[in-house]
């Protein structure tokens, strides 16, 4: 079974999520996360935040993990400008599951995205379906598409840098940074002897699995290690990006609901 603790009073975010001896979660080093409010620059202070509208752009990692939430019994919500969104995670024979609520005006479109930072040995690696649609978007790159699981061996021209190892393996430092979009729904990270599965379940919406390999080559400043896997409603980083079918929309009755599931036992293909 998993142990899930979160912080609703500091935007809902996941701060633990343990299975035995083993957290899962990574945690930053950046200060102030218990301090920000609506519209300050996002504190990457790792764990797993809620976010939503969108992920990257405008609001930066989205307008929910700035405000405090309120916690009814075993339900977490939070209010913002244009809509509302109900959490509430139990636990299951095979681990947790998280169940959510956003109610919002019939046509409302928004990307939500577990934003799940893992904590990783170089080792590891993630299993998803084999020839996926792969999006990638590297920093400063443009979107390009590649079955999965997308990287070396890297053509010249199609990137300003290398990928590096494929993106199924997460390795050790090596001054890359990309992201990719993939169309699944299910997906199982593999670290030593040690399994985190993930699978997302919503009718009629997109649903896809975030990755962020970060080996040290992101911020250009002060560049850190940081991997993340993340089940998505949505098939873009920036709502401002999605195309026809890479939103979800809020349909005549004014909800959507959707399920996260999370487990040791991996079922991935």
């Amino acid at each position: 079974m998993l142990e899930i603790v979160t912080d609703p009073a500091h935007g809902g975010r996941w701060t633990s999520l343990r299975a035995g001896d083993r957290e899962w979660l990574w945690h930053g080093t950046a200060a102030g996360r218990d301090r920000v409010s609506p519209g300050d620059a996002f504190v990457d202070a790792g764990g797993l935040e809620e976010c939503v509208p969108t992920v990257r752009g405008t609001p930066d990692h989205g307008d929910a993990w700035s405000r405090p939430w309120k916690r009814e019994g075993d339900t977490d919500t939070v209010r913002c400008e244009r809509f509302a969104l109900a959490r509430t995670i139990r636990g299951t024979a095979d681990g947790a599951e998280a169940g959510y609520v956003l109610e919002a005006d019939p046509g409302f479109a928004f990307v939500w995205a577990a934003h799940a930072l893992l904590d990783l040995s170089p080792g590891a690696s993630l299993r998803l379906r084999d020839g996926a649609r792969a999006r990638l978007f590297p920093e400063a790159a443009p979107l390009l598409d590649r079955p999965w699981p997308a990287g070396a061996p890297w053509v010249e021209g199609d990137w300003p840098a290398p990928l590096g190892l494929p993106l199924d393996r997460f390795g050790p430092e090596d001054g890359t940074a990309v992201g990719a979009v993939v169309d699944d729904a299910r997906a199982c990270v593999h670290d030593g002897t040690d399994r985190l599965a993930l699978a997302l379940e919503a009718d009629g919406q997109p649903l896809s699995i975030a990755v962020w390999r970060n080996l040290g080559g992101f911020p250009a400043e002060q560049p850190y290690r940081s991997t993340g896997v993340e089940p998505m409603l949505g098939g873009v980083f920036d709502l401002a990006d999605a195309g026809p079918g890479d939103a979800a929309r809020v349909p005549a009755s004014g909800e959507v609901r959707w399920r996260l599931t999370l487990g040791a036992a991996c079922r991935c293909p």
